[in-house]
């Protein structure tokens, strides 16, 4: 009987390994790769977003000169959006 068990999950991990792509998609789907291009853009256009008001408090604090040089050009380059 223990030979048949032993067996048994033998043959399950071969299937396993072998739909182990199927497996992944199913139970973890990738969820960007359902996007329309609309659900791409409002994703982006939020990133941006978050990433401006986290430039724009840091500058709200103690003013433009509180930026780096980086800084200052990304949120130059973020508001051209």
């Amino acid at each position: 009987m223990s030979q048949v068990l032993i067996l048994g999950i033998i043959i399950i991990a071969i299937l396993a390994f072998f739909n182990r792509e199927w497996i992944k998609n199913r139970f973890f789907p990738d969820e960007k790769r359902n996007y329309t291009i609309d659900d791409q853009f409002n994703s982006d256009k939020r990133d941006r977003e978050k990433e401006i008001d986290r430039l724009l408090s840091k500058m709200g604090k103690n003013g433009v000169n509180d930026l780096s040089e980086k800084d200052r050009k990304r949120l130059d380059e973020l508001s051209k959006k």
